[in-house]
């Protein structure tokens, strides 16, 4: 019996740490809009290619999430503004980089949600049909 709860203790714990790894959000990086990114910084684009294309954001190093591990060494070692699809694009890719031993300095994801509830014709992103 003693067993079985370390192995669900052992289970639940693995599950408590992947979830924090994907949702927890990663402390001391600010957010910034990617068109007031410092010179100093490089931009990692962390998106993949397709989504990329669409942008066109221009002097980019642009390593998708899932390559980042292979590729880790095509980035110079300077600070770095990390650009993210979402929030858990953005949690896993800048602890991947920690981890390597690069200094993030600031993030930016594709779509924010202050954006979105924006009513300035400038940050609108929602598209509108044209059969509506």
């Amino acid at each position: 019996m003693d067993k079985i709860i370390w192995l669900l203790l052992l289970v639940l714990g693995i599950l408590l740490l992947a979830v924090y790894r994907r949702y927890y959000p990663v402390g001391g990086i600010r957010c910034i809009q990617s068109a007031d990114v410092p010179k100093h910084l490089i931009k990692v684009d962390l998106r993949d290619y397709n989504e990329v294309s669409q942008d066109g954001l221009k002097g980019t190093l642009n390593i998708p999430l899932a390559y980042l591990k292979r590729h880790v060494f095509l980035i110079p070692r300077q600070s770095l503004h990390v650009i993210a699809k979402d929030s858990v694009e953005k949690n896993l890719g800048i602890r991947w980089l920690r981890r390597y031993g690069y200094n993030v300095q600031s993030y930016s994801l594709a779509v924010c949600r202050c954006q979105e509830r924006s009513h300035t014709k400038k940050w609108s992103t929602i598209k509108k049909s044209k059969t509506a």
